[in-house]
């Protein structure tokens, strides 16, 4: 009778150690839906977009136009700076891998830089790699935060 009871133990506690994995897999796939990734900042009317020497006298870049290029030059999002230079992207975690966002996409700003100030270029595009800022959890929802890493002037050919 005790061999039944030990063997009744080691199957149930096989099955019990079987289930573990699985339910995790299935919260991890439900978990992966309650995820966002954000791409946002602020876009400055300089020759490299970014926010002068001086700081707060730095005019902003409103209006203008944004692209996330990723591999080949494939527009993944785009969004328009608002009136005090800010901008958003929101991607779902499901259609890109985390790694190829940081390492083979940029964002790209297409409008002139002469439309936010006559005294610069009217050709040529401000280009940025992404960087990690951080990750925020707001109830169920875990959103990874991206932002430019430097914008680069790239006059053009």
């Amino acid at each position: 009778m005790a061999l039944k009871s030990l063997v009744l133990v080691c199957i149930l506690a096989a099955v019990g150690a079987a289930c573990i994995p699985v339910g995790e897999a299935l919260l991890g796939g439900i978990g992966s839906i309650f995820n966002l990734i954000h791409i946002g900042g602020n876009l400055f009317c300089t020759l490299n977009g970014n926010m002068g020497v001086n700081g707060t006298a730095t005019p902003v870049f409103p209006n203008a136009g944004m692209q996330l290029l990723c591999g080949a030059g494939n527009v993944i999002s785009s969004a328009t700076t608002n009136s005090a230079g800010e901008f958003s992207m929101l991607l779902d975690p499901l259609q890109f891998l985390f790694s190829s966002l940081l390492n083979n996409c940029n964002l790209v700003v297409n409008t002139p830089l002469s439309t936010c100030n006559s005294g610069l270029p009217s050709t040529g595009i401000l280009l940025s790699p992404l960087k990690l800022v951080g990750n925020i959890i707001q109830g169920l929802l875990n959103i990874t935060n991206l932002a430019p890493s430097g914008f680069t002037f790239l006059p053009s050919l």
